[in-house]
């Protein structure tokens, strides 16, 4: 059995290391994806008034059916002001002021001639003062992500601005001497350099501030005066250099700056060398070179502590149930994520496991949408069997 932390155990020990940052006010319009850091309070009754539900005719329920005289026009942003009498109606536009007086709105489709109505009762294509919030009322809870129904619904009931957790901001930083940036021309032994693009987009869709730094080689001085700047940030996230090798000079050099490692590898696979420490404040990954090796690592331990970092009430990772379309074999020692495209049936999401799991392989992981988690053991699971997924 492996005497390494399992993926649950790593995750604790990150999450023990998480303490959210800061709050500050942002504008609802810009708020799209942030963390709410306090409660965000209705200042308006919505609707702030009795408003028709309908195109029709505002009236006394009392006084349907009947033939009616109308006597005004409420429309939207422009309310009738007088009262309503004993006999009378006034066309209302959906969304209007009902009049008062009035306790009933008669859709136009069920009037003949110009003031002939059917019967109503009270209250009948009305939206009533407060039927959806009440002055005081929350719209958004502490550590909730601000999705766009959320946005829409704090703007509807006044809010202009929500105090949200700050943006952790992260520096990202890829090592190797054989990396180059797309577009140029490669010498033999060198690859195009992918993590950054990979990690800054995995980054930012978890909320981050990204700044990106210029890759180093495999040089001691140039590696230590890069995670140097890189320290100045909330988050380091570095790619490659952390294994055995000669070349792997990332935690060698993170020590000599004074960061303290909490753990390295973890009974996973891919990413058994992923990396954690801490400086100061900083929270420090270190993810092994493969793509998908830094793709999985990233989703298991690094977006959950971003959104520990925002106080995000449930920081994951947020595993889904599905079944296997395939069966798959189990490594006995580690824990395995596998790249998955998924199929919608009747009663599961199906989970079709894609040919090529090697780490290296980021092109034919780009056509997955889930990793697959299966748990370490002997032996096969069979097609059918459940399973947790991530979506990617």
């Amino acid at each position: 059995m492996s005497s390494l932390p399992g993926i649950d155990d790593a995750l604790a020990l990150v999450l023990d290391w998480v303490q959210p940052l800061g709050g500050e006010d942002v504008a609802v319009a810009r708020a799209a994806g942030r963390v709410v850091a306090e409660p965000a309070l209705a200042v308006t009754d919505l609707p702030p008034f009795d408003s028709s539900a309908m195109d029709g005719y505002a009236v006394r329920a009392a006084d349907t059916p009947g033939e009616l005289t109308v006597v005004g026009h409420s429309a939207a942003g422009r309310p009738e002001t007088r009262a309503l009498g004993a006999g009378e109606a006034i066309v209302i536009s959906t969304g209007a002021v009902v009049p008062e007086g009035a306790d009933a709105v008669v859709p136009i489709e069920r009037t003949s001639g110009e003031v002939e109505v059917e019967r109503v009762g009270p209250g009948d294509n009305v939206r009533p003062r407060g039927g959806d919030a009440r002055t005081g009322d929350v719209i958004a809870e502490r550590g909730d992500v601000l999705r766009p129904a959320q946005l829409g619904a704090l703007a509807a009931a006044g809010v202009a601005t929500v105090r949200c957790t700050r943006r952790p901001r992260v520096s990202v930083l890829a090592t190797g001497s054989e990396l180059r940036a797309p577009g140029e021309v490669l010498a033999p032994g060198e690859i195009y350099e992918s993590n950054t693009v990979l990690l800054a987009a995995q980054l930012e869709s978890a909320g981050a501030e990204v700044t990106v730094l210029e890759a180093v080689g495999d040089e001691e001085h140039a590696t230590r005066a890069a995670l140097e700047g890189g320290l100045q940030s909330d988050v380091l996230v570095t790619s490659g250099g952390v294994s055995v090798g000669p070349h792997d000079l990332v935690r060698a050099a993170l020590a000599a700056l004074g960061a303290e490692e909490i753990f390295w590898r973890v009974a996973v696979r891919p990413g058994k060398p992923i990396a954690f420490a801490v400086r100061g404040e900083t929270l420090i990954f270190g993810l092994p070179g493969n793509p998908v090796s830094s793709l999985v690592g990233f989703e298991l331990f690094i977006r959950p502590a971003l959104l520990g970092l925002q106080a995000a009430r449930d920081p994951g990772p947020p595993y889904l149930p599905g079944r296997l379309g395939a069966a798959v074999e189990r490594n006995e020692h580690r824990d395995e994520l596998l790249r998955a495209r998924t199929r919608i049936t009747d009663d599961a999401v199906v989970l079709e496991p894609l040919t090529g799991q090697e780490s290296h392989m980021i092109v034919r992981s780009a056509a997955a949408s889930a990793l697959v988690l299966v748990p370490r053991g002997t032996g096969a699971l069979a097609a059918g069997a459940p399973v947790s997924y991530l979506r990617i």
